[in-house]
């Protein structure tokens, strides 16, 4: 079968290869991908900044259907069209993985990360680990269910969001577009914030009904602060953009013993902050990693209870042998979501 591999550390390293289908375990599903979409942790890959088992399979988001089955799997049938969590391995005994945060586990392999994913014509997953699609949900939306269930632990878990709430999103990629639908949804006032190059994301996002766009490169802090809250600054700020300048941003702009709540993947680290403004502002920062099962049945949930129609998210779909070109219009701010299709 063709796959999408990282085969070395650094910058690029990246081809299309002639790979054996993966075997299957008696716990095991094998999963024909029908869709797998671009994340910006594949990015942050390619040009060398996210380490990784190194050669691995990459790709994390994705639908498909059941193709082969272990003798173990007995809630899933044959050509069932399912999605898979991206976590493949835990320890099962440390603190986290007993409250089913696997997200926490140190042990923990995810798929794409650690253990060959989805870019590619087949890939195996353990079947506790999959959801049965909804009729109602297309194949191309039911490949953005694993960022959606990173934005729903982000906004519906590691915090809480009141209705009337004035909420502003950083970063106008699938993830901060995705979040502001979400919080959005639980009736919170959102201002999604992108910079001049986001243009074209950020009019997709207000025709996906974001209604306030900034582009924070043009648009003041201070006169932001003033028109959108009264002066007084966001009731809590999410972090998409995995942007330390969006971080410091995101301190100045929420209020007084308001929150903080970091998703975005950052390219380096350290990142240097303005402790002073964490200080003496009384902020509370919150990371968000990724997602744990809880996220998924409430992402599931989420689709069929809050009438957003995610298909104009996927602005393009390319097949996996020009992954190049799909790569590129990812990076470059082009196009909202990617997804490639295995031939």
């Amino acid at each position: 079968m063709k796959a999408l591999r990282k085969l070395s550390a650094g910058f690029g390293n990246v081809e299309l290869c002639d790979v054996e289908a993966p075997s299957i375990k008696d716990d095991e599903i094998i999963i024909k991908v029908i869709y797998s979409g671009i994340c910006g942790s594949d990015i942050h890959a390619l040009k060398g900044e996210y380490n990784k088992k190194i050669p691995l399979t990459l790709g994390h988001e994705f639908s498909g259907i059941v193709y082969k089955k272990g003798d173990k799997v007995t809630n899933f049938s044959i050509g069932d069209r399912i999605v898979s969590e991206t976590t493949y391995e835990v320890c099962e005994i440390c603190p986290y993985c007993l409250k089913k945060e696997f997200n926490l586990c140190s042990h923990r392999k995810g798929l794409g990360t650690q253990v060959d994913g989805s870019f590619a014509t087949f890939v195996s997953a353990k079947a506790n680990r999959c959801h049965h699609l909804p009729d109602s949900l297309p194949n191309e939306v039911a490949a953005l269910l694993e960022p959606l269930a990173c934005c729903i632990h982000a906004a519906m878990e590691k915090t809480t969001i009141k209705a009337g709430e004035k909420i502003a999103v950083f970063g106008p990629g699938p993830i901060g577009v995705l979040l502001a639908l979400v919080v959005k949804s639980l009736g919170s006032e959102v201002t999604l914030i992108g910079i001049t190059k986001d243009a074209s994301r950020l009019a997709k996002a207000q025709e996906l009904g974001i209604e306030h766009v900034i582009d924070s490169q043009t648009t003041e802090l201070k006169a932001l602060i003033k028109e959108a809250t009264n002066d007084l600054g966001f009731d809590q700020v999410f972090e998409c953009s995995g942007s330390p300048q969006a971080l410091q941003q995101a301190l100045e702009l929420v209020k007084k013993k308001g929150t903080v709540i970091q998703e975005g993947l950052f390219a380096k680290n350290p990142v240097p902050i303005d402790m002073g403004l964490l200080l003496n502002k009384e902020i509370q920062l919150i990371g968000s990693r990724t997602q744990k099962p809880s996220s998924w049945y409430k992402s599931l949930e989420w689709l069929e209870t809050s009438n957003v129609d995610l298909t104009l998210m996927i602005t393009k779909i390319l097949p996996l042998s020009q992954w190049e070109r799909a790569f590129e219009l990812a990076m470059n701010g082009e196009e909202l979501k990617v997804l490639l299709k295995p031939e």
